[in-house]
């Protein structure tokens, strides 16, 4: 018998190899300093030419970098998400995931085999999810750069994804630097938006947030929410355990008056958890970082119709996030 092609394997035996290579060379700053030779980028970065030459060679193969008249120059993709100052960048989430996840990642059998994060074995770190991501301006910037970057991609298919028009005032419950109420005025300038965050985050979200975004802080467990018809979740629910997703969805739903709505931006996985891969890598980076997983939309749907919601729908959006529209009854 013909043995099975193992080409699937022996890619993934390789793939951390290739991700490392990005990581690095968005950590060592690569792409801040193109175009430049190999002898000015080894002199700039204080790097053996040897060794950086086989990290340059490494960034061309996987389309990165190109060389053109002895001078190392990024392409379209890295202009765009690999230097720090482009508008879509997402080195914040690569350096998050270079220096907290790819470690913690290593410990994914104890995370298993316990059902628990892995902060304390990794990191040495106790407490709550976010006390990491906010302990120091940096790596609270970092983080939230990072979840820009996926939120600018992303949030225009999630308010497209259902037709909003019916709405008046937006508030994104955890909402980071905007990019999803910016993304919903774009679309129905009738609405009036905000972003209610933690405080440190909404120290962030000035950098980004236009003059149309109202930035309120304040935490979505225990502050008063402001008043809206709809409340927006992006890229929260997947963080936390069943009992404080039903703790902050009631909270919403008495909160919003009658007709009003949730949006929702999560990965959903499918029915049967075959996929899509992303949703399902997703769900075990959530095991070993946080309280939550990912969830498919029968999952979602009975955590809000718990939490006294009458109407659930849910769309793919193609996107890194799906959308979820919950709607409190008339009555």
């Amino acid at each position: 018998m013909t043995p099975p092609n193992s080409a699937a394997v022996v890619d993934l035996i390789e793939a951390f190899r290739r991700s490392k290579t990005m990581f690095t060379g968005v950590s060592m700053g690569v792409f801040d300093q193109t175009p430049a030779t190999l002898q000015s980028l080894a002199s700039r970065l204080k790097a053996d030419p040897d060794a950086l030459e086989r990290l340059l060679d490494g960034l061309r193969a996987l389309g990165f970098l190109t060389l053109e008249d002895g001078e190392y120059r990024n392409t379209p993709v890295a202009e765009t998400y690999l230097r720090p100052s482009s508008p879509q960048t997402l080195t914040g989430y690569i350096l998050y995931s270079d220096q907290v996840l790819w470690p913690m990642w290593g410990d994914l059998e104890d995370a298993i085999r316990e059902g628990t994060n892995r902060w304390k074995q990794t990191h040495g770190l106790e407490g709550a999810l976010f006390s990491h991501f906010f302990q120091n301006p940096e790596k609270r910037r970092a983080f939230l750069l990072g979840m820009h970057g996926f939120g600018v991609a992303s949030s225009p298919r999630v308010v497209a994804a259902f037709d909003l028009s019916r709405f008046r005032r937006l508030v994104d419950l955890g909402g980071a630097t905007g990019h999803l109420p910016m993304a919903a005025v774009r679309r129905y300038p009738q609405l009036s938006a905000a972003v209610f965050d933690l405080p440190e985050a909404i120290e962030t979200a000035r950098e980004f947030a236009d003059d149309s975004i109202e930035l309120i802080a304040g935490d979505f467990f225990t502050s008063t929410l402001p008043p809206a018809d709809l409340y927006c979740l992006g890229r929260i629910l997947h963080d936390w355990s069943e009992p404080k997703i039903r703790l902050l969805l009631g909270r919403i739903h008495d909160a919003l008056p009658p007709g009003g709505g949730l949006l929702i931006a999560e990965k959903l996985l499918l029915p049967d958890k075959t996929g899509p891969m992303p949703a399902l890598m997703q769900s075990l980076n959530m095991l070993v970082c946080t309280e939550g997983k990912e969830r498919t939309a029968a999952e979602y749907e009975a955590l809000l119709r718990t939490a006294g919601f009458s109407s659930v729908d849910s769309r793919f959006t193609g996107a890194a996030v799906d959308a979820m529209l919950a709607l409190k009854s008339l009555t």
